[in-house]
């Protein structure tokens, strides 16, 4: 049986716009994921112990583009992943 990707059936201008879009997306989650470690460090700095969970959701929210292109891969969807790109 064949596979058949989604993604093969969108026109290229689509694709492209969409991988612009989340290139976007990914810059400014980045940014904010960096900030929120920031912010836990300085709470933990400072005796608060919500300042783990700070981090933590930080480094979730920075990595999100890669958590998700890997659990695609790994479940068999690889073709799905688009490359954000900053164009």
């Amino acid at each position: 049986m064949k596979s058949l990707s989604l993604f093969a059936q969108i026109p290229p201008s689509l694709r492209d716009g969409l991988q612009a879009g989340l290139g976007i997306i990914f810059l400014f989650g980045f940014i904010w994921g960096v900030v929120k470690i920031w912010n836990g460090a300085d709470k933990m700095s400072k005796g608060d112990a919500d300042g783990k969970m700070g981090i933590i959701s930080g480094i979730i929210i920075a990595a999100a583009a890669a958590i998700m292109a890997a659990l695609f891969t790994i479940f068999g969807m690889g073709d799905g992943v688009l490359t954000p790109t900053f164009n």
